[in-house]
């Protein structure tokens, strides 16, 4: 018998990692390895800076016993004050290291033995010196300015001082002081000449003490990023011979003190544009402040002449908190008038919009502003009478008009660009016979018993308050009989969507009288069309339209403002009033070919 051996067989194994074993390995290691990198390099640059500190300080210290090894009068600034002979700027090499020290030595006045200008005065302030050295390193990266600031004082006791001081106070447009205003001084007649720039404390003020003596030595300006700069000015000097803030004056054991104001710079954007608010390109104009620098004459601080670019536009940065006057000194175009008005108050760090509305010169205008006598603001809805030989107008501020009076162009037109054409009509209206009236048609005698016509699109700007419909003439031949005109108006904003209707906002009624009042139905829009219909109960007579004219107001209509153009060389009489205010009456001249007058009325 056989015994069968059972042959077992032993499991296999195999060594190594899967690939993503070994990929999450690599990640896990690099992860590891790039945080002990970014601690060794943080490390390095914590050790860097570190060490460029310690350079700079042992440098500081190395120009400090300098000064405390120097002789105590030559303890000052090449060419500044105190004079002495220590650099204000220097680049020195430590450590393989390039660094820039800028140093500043001020004189002292300690207020133990008293300060000058002050109880007890102190006829010698120069007690003892402050020298600040503040070093920067521009190739090292990381590396933040190092000030260090050091006293050192006299071996000897102070004796009579044969100099004085001289604090210079900056404060803003509401009195508040100013630090870190930049301060720059220069004392050109002494020998030799010296400057200084510095800034003032938080206290807005700058103490030079121990100052050489001189009459109108010190020039100072006062200047600071995004702020406007003030300045001492030569007397005698032909731009500006008696100025107002004159080169400051030190005296011996006196104090002097001069104040400038400075605020942020404020911005001015002027738009010129016609009354329908479509821009008027290239229109000079000069602009003028109220601040003096000098008198007798007065000299502007501000004045300069300007013009607006091809688009009508033109930014005016850089301006100082003033009040201001525009003046136009355009030679193709009239000022109509300006929104707000031509003189206006622009504040500190301010951005202030004007619009300049204009009209080509036909050929003598008046400009005519309005204002309350309480308040000095302008007067709108105000009525404005001007007459004269052949002449007899009456405007109302803040409103604009447009108008038509003449048809004899034709039909067709869909925009009102040619002022003498229309846009639609039936055969029953005459447009020319004669030219600058509608009447009914007239066929072998007699007249059509009735006609219409639709004006072109009108376009004030802008989306405009409507008032007023007006024509002429305003009565009719009693044959034609009653309501022989009526209009009726349609407006929108998309030009294209015209419901004609009267005064009662339906289709059914229409405006008979001249100087109505217009529906508000249409206020807040921007484009209109007017539709006259004209009808006769005899037809031997006609009605006769000689003008049509409508009243709006919009974001181009100077508020408190009239013009008046076509003007001649004559003398008029001219005539405001307004509900609640006494009634002005003035004769008024129209020498030049655009001037403007300004009218107060009293409640």
């Amino acid at each position: 018998m056989f015994n069968k051996k059972t042959k077992i067989s032993k499991p296999k194994f195999t060594t190594g990692f899967t690939l993503v074993e070994a990929l999450v390995g690599t990640a896990i290691f690099a992860i590891l390895a790039m945080g002990v990198y970014q601690t060794f390099v943080t490390t390095m640059n914590v050790i860097r800076v570190s060490r460029l500190k310690i350079t700079a300080t042992a440098l500081a210290n190395e120009q400090f016993e300098i000064m405390r090894n120097l002789p105590y009068t030559d303890i000052g600034i090449v060419g500044g004050l105190p004079l002495g002979k220590i650099p204000a700027n220097q680049n020195l090499i430590r450590d393989g290291k390039e660094f820039s020290v800028h140093t500043t030595i001020r004189n002292i006045d300690d207020p133990f033995d008293g300060t000058i200008g002050g109880t007890p005065n102190d006829t010698s302030p120069a007690d003892y010196k402050l020298a600040e050295l503040e070093i920067t390193c521009d190739t090292c990266t990381n590396f933040p300015p190092l000030t260090l600031t050091t006293y050192i004082g006299p071996k000897a006791l102070e004796s009579a001082s044969t100099n004085g001081a001289i604090f210079v106070k900056v404060f803003d447009a509401s009195g508040q002081p100013i630090s870190e205003a930049n301060v720059h001084i220069e004392n050109n007649l002494f020998s030799p000449s010296f400057l200084i720039d510095d800034t003032t404390k938080n206290d807005g003020v700058l103490q030079i003490i121990d100052a050489p003596p001189g009459a109108q030595a010190y020039e100072i300006s006062v200047t600071k990023d995004g702020y406007t700069s003030e300045q001492t000015y030569t007397i005698g000097d032909p731009d500006n011979p008696n100025p107002i803030k004159p080169h400051a004056t030190v005296l011996v054991q006196q104090l002097t003190q001069i104040s400038f104001s400075i605020d942020k710079i404020s911005t001015l954007n002027v738009e010129s544009v016609d009354k329908v608010c479509s821009n008027i390109p290239n229109i000079d104009f000069s602009l003028t402040g109220t601040k003096t620098i000098g008198t007798e004459p007065d000299i502007l601080k501000y004045d300069e002449d300007h013009n607006t670019d091809i688009a009508g536009l033109k930014t005016i940065s850089d301006l100082e908190w003033d009040s201001y006057n525009l003046t136009f000194a355009d030679d193709l175009y009239d000022l109509n008038g300006t929104i707000p008005a031509t003189s206006f108050s622009l504040n500190p760090d301010a951005v202030q919009n004007i619009k300049f509305i204009v009209s080509l010169k036909n050929p003598k205008g008046l400009l005519v502003t309005v204002k309350d006598a309480a308040t000095g603001l302008p007067i709108s809805d105000a009525e404005v009478n001007l007459t004269g030989t052949d002449f007899d107008t009456t405007l109302t501020t803040g409103r604009g008009f447009i108008s038509q009076t003449d048809w004899s162009g034709g039909a067709g037109q869909i925009n009102y660009i040619d002022n003498t054409k229309y846009f639609d009509s039936d055969s029953n209206i005459d447009i020319s016979n004669p030219i600058g009236e509608i009447k009914l048609q007239e066929t072998f005698g007699e007249y059509a018993p009735s006609g219409w016509l639709t004006s072109s699109t009108f376009d004030t700007g802008s989306a405009s308050n409507f008032h007023q419909i007006l024509w002429q003439p305003q009565s009719q031949p009693a044959e034609t009989g009653a309501d022989s005109v009526r209009l009726q108006i349609a407006t929108n904003n998309d030009k294209a969507t015209w419901n004609f209707i009267g005064p009662d906002g339906t289709t059914g009624s229409y405006y008979t009288l001249s100087d109505q009042e217009i529906i508000s139905a249409h206020d807040n829009n921007r484009y209109l069309r007017y539709k006259i219909l004209l009808q006769t109960a005899d037809v031997t007579k006609t009605p006769t339209i000689s003008d049509i004219s409508f009243t709006f107001t919009s974001l181009c209509m100077p508020p408190g403002q009239v013009f008046f153009s076509g003007l001649l060389n004559n003398n008029y009489n001219l005539q405001v009033s307004k509900t609640g205010y006494n009634n002005y009456t003035a004769n008024q001249s129209t020498s030049a070919n655009w001037q403007q007058i300004e009218v107060i009325l009293n409640p």
